[in-house]
């Protein structure tokens, strides 16, 4: 059964077989509970979903840059995003654009480094990226003390948590466009090309004349932009900011690309999946949630969930760098 159901999955993109599978969740929810299966509910999961899909942005590219990358600062530089905004918006809606695009030079910052070291030094990724994680974390509390200061402007909630068209959140609409922007950068520039050619065969690319160290360093450095613009979309929900605001959607950013079909080892992928691949995971924690279960159970589920998602559409491909 198991060999059927991955000869049926292969000859469906991943992104449409997460899709689907988001659907049949949902309805699975309905004859759990009925109350499950109404547009309100609906939009609440979609809602929690796009912050999810809005944060695994920047781990899509750097999983599908290859050499093992994953960004472990993500969560992180999400809650570093969330506190700059909260400290230098200040509570003004006037402040909002300031205060945005200092939180964005400063993820970008930070992910330029892990580019560096990375791509210049030879860091492993993983390695790399843990490292700023303990580094960004060390510096927001030995600056903030553990005492925030700041406040949230009215706006970015009104914006952002709040039904803006036929009550639908501001975060849905913010979430198509991004996916739009995202699927251009990917499908449409010759950034998106150069990044999957190195995801394939980095040799190969930079006999083609790929920039290789140009790519991989743009990579990084926009996986901690978009981390930081996270954070700055997550604060208008949550309209207020902790010290681990963040760290819960580390993991997940990653099982979303995942599951959303973007191999580990690079070079395939979509922003699309990653999209469905959240949808998924905030369905299955909501089923999970509905059935009244504990957390311990919740986790091994959603585990054994992973594990066969991607043995049936999630292979790694044999031939890499």
């Amino acid at each position: 059964m198991i060999d059927t159901m991955k000869k049926q999955a292969t000859q469906l993109s991943p992104p449409v077989v997460a899709l689907l599978l988001a659907i049949l969740l949902f309805f699975v929810g309905g004859l759990i509970n009925p109350n499950f299966l109404n547009f309100t509910q609906a939009i609440n999961i979609v809602r929690l979903a796009a912050f999810l899909g809005i944060i695994a942005a920047g781990q899509t590219l750097v999983i599908i840059s290859g050499r093992e990358g994953i960004d472990l600062s993500v969560g992180a530089v999400v809650t570093l995003g969330a506190m700059l905004t909260f400290r230098f918006s200040a509570g003004q809606d006037s402040l909002i654009l300031p205060a945005l695009l200092i939180t964005l030079a400063v993820g970008a910052g930070i992910g330029f480094i892990n580019g560096i070291g990375v791509n210049v030094l030879g860091v492993p990724p993983l390695v790399m990226t843990l490292g700023m994680a303990g580094v960004v974390q060390g510096l927001v509390l030995s600056v903030t003390q553990g005492q925030l200061e700041g406040d949230t402007p009215r706006l970015m909630g009104r914006l952002i948590a709040e039904p803006l068209v036929a009550g639908v959140p501001g975060v849905l609409i913010l979430w198509l466009m991004f996916g739009l922007g995202m699927w251009v950068l990917l499908e449409r520039t010759t950034y998106g090309k150069h990044l999957f050619s190195i995801g394939v065969n980095r040799t190969t690319a930079r006999l083609s004349g790929v920039r290789v160290p140009f790519i991989v360093i743009a990579t990084y450095t926009l996986s901690g932009l978009l981390a930081a613009f996270g954070g700055f979309v997550l604060l208008g929900f949550t309209q207020t900011v902790f010290l681990n605001l963040g760290q819960p959607y580390l993991f997940p950013s990653i099982a979303a690309v995942v599951v959303g079909g973007t191999v580990l080892s690079g070079g395939k992928g979509s922003y699309w999946g990653t999209m469905a691949g959240a949808l998924v995971l905030t369905l299955i924690n909501s089923l999970l949630r509905a059935l009244g279960l504990q957390e311990a159970y919740q986790l091994i589920i959603l585990g054994i969930t992973l594990v066969v998602l991607i043995s049936i559409y999630g292979r790694q491909r044999s031939v890499r760098q």
